[in-house]
């Protein structure tokens, strides 16, 4: 039995396959992302499509969305934090990193994805890009001329610095 692509350890069958065939609908926004993340990993573009907003389905590139996800590696989905999207809650939100490999090149795509409750149903509405955090010394940066702040007596460039 293989894990289902979105990281919980049930089969597909258990897991986001109901959920993407139409067999029973998502209770709440992260199943509805899990399922999306799913379906991407294994090319089933018409849930992606029907899983997202009726008002932003008029700009959906079915055949691109395609080709790029049948031709990208799926590696793991990381649910980071969700926010509503509850089986009680018509709103969600749900910040996530998925992981693949693109043209041999690995990225994380991490991301804010916004989601509606309407008439029992969740869908995706949108998502927002999460800038990578802003590295903050904590020490003052040290020169090239510095001393080492290893303790040798030497210059930094002459030391830890090459």
């Amino acid at each position: 039995m293989e894990n289902c692509s979105c990281g919980y350890s049930l089969s597909y069958e258990e897991c986001c396959g109901p959920v993407i065939r139409g067999e029973r609908p998502a209770a709440t926004a992260e199943q509805v992302m899990r399922a999306r993340y799913s379906a991407y990993a294994r090319g089933e573009i018409a849930y992606l499509l029907s899983s997202l907003h009726p008002d932003h389905r008029s700009d959906f590139d079915e055949k691109s969305t395609k080709k790029w996800a049948e031709g990208s590696e799926w590696h793991k989905l990381e649910i980071v934090e969700t926010s509503g999207g509850g089986p009680e809650d018509s709103e969600g939100m749900v910040e996530f990193v998925a992981s693949y490999t693109e043209q041999g090149v690995r990225k994380d795509h991490h991301e804010r994805a916004a989601f509606l409750k309407q008439e029992g149903n969740w869908y995706f509405v949108s998502g927002e890009p999460v800038p990578p955090k802003q590295v903050v010394r904590s020490a003052p940066k040290v020169g090239r001329n510095d001393p080492c702040p290893c303790g040798s007596g030497k210059k930094f460039k002459k030391c830890c610095g090459k």
